[in-house]
């Protein structure tokens, strides 16, 4: 039922009426009276008796397409039971809202184009369920750590609990490279990587490799996804691809388009709107299309004989559901993997510590270039504050721009050729301090931080929206401001003053750009919206590295690193004319990483520090956000498992605190359930204030 209740997390026994016995059967959805209220529910087995000898009718069956298909019924119980969560919350993400016009729409286009005869009715005799603690085959085993569903998949890296899903192919993702293996599939870019066609051949031949992939630079990712969905689909299976928003969509979209024809996959994104999402759903769910990409509302999409799960860039923070119980796109279809006993594909030109944590378990097996290609492949990529050039040039280590930089964008525009400027704020100057004193200016309502949202503008408070015409700085009386953090509106702005002349465009929030034209030109981009230039760029200036790097975050250095690599890929090569400058320091380990385009080094080293501290993905944390005797109601009810480690409390926002518990590994889906039990206690007796459940959140602090 879709109860957001945790005690009410079971299925319930239903008797079916006859006058619904056609329409009612698996995957439907349904409505049914509990506790006097009519509520919506998920039909998800039936049955022949029941244990409970008194059951109420079902009272409806809302429409007689059956939306939920088993397999996703199966995934969503495991993500529930891996995220402490709720099964209805999971359906909730995994089933798209029905649109009624669009749901006739496709049915009455499938019976006229139809000669198959109506669905064969369920047996009179069974009985649905529905209603009174059943343990049904889809959640039977999920919450069970001796079976593969509940082996956690972030789970399927653990050694202890992953399973070979094929006995002729490794977990580690080798295949057959001999002669008589199937390759209709060209291989095309994937030469590249000594192991790139052995993998398409594998999924051409219905094995399940699986695979970590580095991105060498310059590569279109988008085309090498869609060579790998069609050694799939030449195989006959389908295949599920996931990506972190609109921009990367669209462009996967395309290169699908052109290799496997229009009308072949569909796309599933929350920002289509309620119709196209729900006719594309069906589509899948159908059978009419062997493909779904899209964002993170696709990773529980329906496709039948599914044989390949991919996500691109994994480490992008969109990957992760706000909505609890806050899966993360990754750990989903890695899930699903293990399930369903498919491929998996992991890329992007930055490894996160979990793609690391795949392939040192052995779950999964890297694709990567030799350093020969690598090399030939980058741009060249030259710091600004190590010794050398501060030599050069003392005012480098404070400079915003420093003369490095400015040479560099100035030879590439001379050279007729497009420049790249990222920037880490978005706006105009997100932050303003006092010109006399330097102190921060703060709202004197909400304490928020000002910003100017232009050259002429009033400076406002970032949080409450109020203006501050008349700010006076409270510890010197001062009202002259002067920039903080500078935007890539304030970028744009300084850099056309500097190349007259010149074309400016920029790319953000407001506006992403997709693509610029060849010729000189400077694109001021903020993370993420970096558009792709024909022939690439000359330079790519990486501009406030420190507003990257002193981020009180886990994930800083990967973060930055990630974003850095993401804009140097932009680049020519460096053979070509392709230059990039970071403004930072050249010793810091990040920057070494991208010096050397060697994601998997940095991902190694930040692995084995995480081990070493005990944070994810070493081990598995949970984070119990709310009011300080919520939080301890619900942990005081908590039956751990041993070893667990109780850390805090720490400052959460809006008055609350928040408490990190932490596990081992192999003790994971004991820690979700405990917790999960704990909730489920608080909420039959009714406790007044939330507490908010999550696992391995992205923030611990």
């Amino acid at each position: 039922m879709d109860v957001p209740l945790p005690h009410l997390d079971r299925p319930f026994d239903y008797l079916v009426p006859d006058t619904l016995d056609a329409d009612a059967r698996p995957g439907v959805r349904v409505k049914v009276r509990f506790a006097g209220q009519l509520v919506d529910g998920w039909l998800l087995e039936r049955v022949a008796e029941s244990a409970h000898p008194r059951l109420a009718y079902l009272e409806k069956v809302v429409s007689p397409v059956p939306v939920l298909a088993p397999e996703v019924a199966e995934l969503a119980r495991a993500v529930a039971d891996r995220y402490a969560g709720s099964l209805a919350d999971v359906l909730r993400l995994a089933v798209p809202p029905r649109h009624a016009r669009v749901e006739k729409d496709v049915t009455a286009t499938a019976l006229a184009g139809a000669d198959a005869t109506p669905p064969t009715p369920a047996d009179p005799a069974t009985v649905p369920a529905a209603g009174t603690d059943r343990a049904t085959p889809a959640s039977a085993g999920a919450g069970d750590p001796a079976t593969p569903a509940a082996a956690d998949a972030a789970g399927p890296a653990d050694p202890a609990t992953r399973a070979h899903v094929d006995d002729a192919t490794p977990a580690t993702g080798s295949v057959d490279t001999g002669p008589g293996a199937a390759d209709p599939v060209d291989p095309r870019g994937w030469r590249d990587y000594p192991a790139g066609p052995a993998f398409l051949r594998a999924l051409t031949a219905g094995r399940a490799p699986r695979a970590v992939w580095s991105a060498l630079p310059g590569e279109d990712w988008a085309d090498r996804y869609a060579d790998a969905v069609a050694a799939t689909v030449a195989g006959g299976r389908g295949a599920v691809v996931v990506v972190a928003d609109a921009r990367d969509l669209d462009r996967l979209d395309a290169a699908l388009t052109a290799v496997l024809g229009p009308g072949r996959h569909a796309c599933l994104s929350a920002a289509a709107g309620p119709a196209r999402r729900y006719r594309a759903f069906l589509a899948a769910r159908r059978g009419d299309v062997p493909v779904v990409i899209g964002t993170r509302a696709a990773m529980f999409a329906p496709v039948e004989r599914l044989g390949l799960v991919a996500v691109w860039d994994d480490g992008d923070d969109l990957h992760a559901e706000p909505r609890a119980p806050y899966p993360h796109a990754r750990d989903v279809l890695l899930t699903r993997a293990q399930l369903a006993g498919v491929a998996a594909l992991v890329g992007g030109y930055a490894r996160t510590a979990e793609a690391q944590l795949l392939v040192e378990t052995g779950w999964a097996r890297e694709v990567v270039a030799d350093r020969a290609t690598v090399r030939a492949r980058m741009p060249a990529i030259v710091p600004t504050g190590d010794d050398p050039h501060l030599a050069r040039d003392p005012g480098a280590a404070s400079a915003r721009l420093p003369s490095l930089a400015w040479t560099t964008a100035r030879d590439a525009l001379r050279a007729d050729l497009p420049v790249l400027v990222q920037v880490p704020r978005r706006g105009y100057l997100p932050s303003v301090a006092c010109a006399d004193c330097r102190t921060p200016a703060r709202c004197p309502h909400c304490a928020g931080p000002l910003g100017l949202p232009s050259a002429e503008g009033t400076p406002a408070c970032r949080w409450c929206g109020r203006v501050a015409a008349a700010y006076a700085c409270p510890e010197c009386g001062g009202r002259r401001l002067r920039a903080s953090v500078t935007g890539a509106r304030r970028t744009a702005e300084e850099l056309g003053r500097a190349f007259p002349g010149v074309p400016v465009r920029t790319s953000g929030r407001e506006e992403v750009l997709a693509t610029v034209p060849a010729g000189a030109g400077l694109v001021i981009a903020t993370p993420g919206a970096e558009p792709v230039a024909e022939g690439g760029y000359g330079a790519v200036l990486l501009l406030d590295s420190w507003a990257l790097l002193t981020r009180a975050d886990l994930r800083a250095g990967e973060e930055a690193l990630r974003r850095w690599l993401a804009a140097a890929a932009l680049a020519r090569p460096g053979p070509a004319g392709g230059r990039v400058v970071v403004v930072a320091d050249g010793a810091l380990v990040p920057v070494q990483a991208l010096l050397r385009w060697d994601s998997a080094w940095f991902a190694t080293r930040e692995l084995a520090e995480r081990r070493e501290l005990g944070f994810p993905p070493a081990v598995r944390m949970a984070s119990v956000t709310g009011v300080a005797d919520a939080v301890a109601d619900l942990l005081a009810g908590a039956r751990l498992p041993d070893g667990a480690e109780v850390l805090g409390p720490v400052p959460a926002d809006e008055g609350r605190e928040r408490m990190l518990v932490r596990v081992p590994r192999a003790r994971a889906a004991a820690l979700a359930g405990a917790l999960h039990a704990a909730a489920g206690q608080r909420s039959a007796r009714k406790a007044a204030d939330p507490v908010r459940l999550q696992i391995d959140p992205l923030s611990l602090f």
